[in-house]
């Protein structure tokens, strides 16, 4: 039974494309009025969900609603209840930016001055408005990803799905998203985003369920998530010629867990502490040795170092692609 607080309920999903297993059970809850960080590399399954939860794929076992609605029988109740946003701009290049978001506003059963109002006010928002009677077809990239995101909101759904919706966006436009995200959330609106970066979701996000493999394998609030990674990472670069495989046995008792990691292109040394004095530790024992050191650093643990802890593998190392 759907519980009254909660925006989006998905319950054992399974989703399988041929031999790939895209979700293998996963569930999970988002509270109403909060936004909720899906955190996962490429290929764990974050996209397959929000495929599922916008009504474009069936799952083949488990059961998903939003705003209690069953997104298999109540697809018509659920398409109503959304905005989505996906990896790609979906937007029409023969129309311009203003008719493609007074199209999404009918769409919504707006009255045509509706539309109109709500399309000049998305437009200005993402800074759009000078290009707003221009064909979509000589768009900039990033114009594209701006306009796809503003038609998101045109229809003010109570439920916004954005599956990675800073790719493509330059910095600036990356934090008025984030700032509008706000703004939606305090204004009611329940957020589902889907993100590879740690800082994004720590940013915006109340609660985060990390994926691999088209299951939860955490979740908890950014703090959590990143307490949870055990410890600080300590990364050291020395000045060439040194050795980093000649430092590394140096720093061996250093490390609360895990030994020295020596990434090879770069030749940094990485290593998770727990002790207060492991930064000067470390200076001291290379200085002793005769290695100088180029770069040091104490850093809370990234997402790669979130999922090194939780699976043994970074965020770039899982080798299943999502279908799109």
């Amino acid at each position: 039974m759907t519980q009254p607080d909660c925006a989006v309920e998905v319950d054992d999903l399974a989703v399988s494309y041929g031999a790939v297993h895209a979700l293998a059970g996963l569930s999970l809850t988002v509270a109403t009025g909060t936004v909720f960080g899906l955190l996962g590399p490429n290929g764990a399954g974050k996209t397959t969900l929000v495929r599922v939860l916008s009504t474009l794929l069936r799952p083949a076992r488990g059961r998903a609603r939003v705003l209690g609605h069953d997104v298999v029988r109540e697809p018509l109740s659920v398409r109503s209840s959304i905005g989505l946003a996906g990896q790609y701009a979906a937007v029409d290049e023969e129309l311009t930016g203003r008719e493609n978001l007074e199209m999404v506003g009918r769409l919504y059963r707006l009255p045509k001055a509706e539309a109109r109002r709500r399309a000049r006010d998305v437009l200005e928002r993402f800074d759009l408005t000078d290009a707003a009677n221009r064909r979509v077809g000589t768009y900039s990239g990033g114009m594209r990803r701006r306009l796809d995101l503003a038609a998101s909101l045109t229809g003010r759904p109570p439920v916004l799905l954005l599956d990675e919706p800073t790719t493509g966006l330059d910095p600036r436009s990356r934090q008025e998203l984030w700032t509008i995200l706000d703004e939606l959330r305090g204004a009611g609106t329940t957020v589902l985003l889907t993100t590879q970066y740690l800082e994004e979701a720590d940013r915006l996000a109340q609660r985060i369920a990390v994926i691999d493999a088209g299951r939860v394998i955490a979740e908890g609030t950014p703090g959590e998530l990143k307490s949870g990674a055990g410890t600080d990472v300590l990364r050291i670069r020395l000045h060439a010629p040194a050795d980093p495989a000649a430092a590394a046995p140096l720093l061996e008792d250093l490390a609360a867990t895990g030994g020295v990691e020596v990434d090879g292109p770069t030749g940094e040394l990485r290593l998770r502490v727990a002790r207060p004095d492991a930064t000067a530790e470390a200076v001291r024992r290379l200085d002793l040795a005769g290695l100088s050191v180029s770069v040091i650093q104490l850093a809370q643990p990234t997402l790669d170092d979130v999922f090194l802890s939780l699976t043994g593998h970074t965020a770039e190392a899982t080798p299943v692609k999502e279908p799109v």
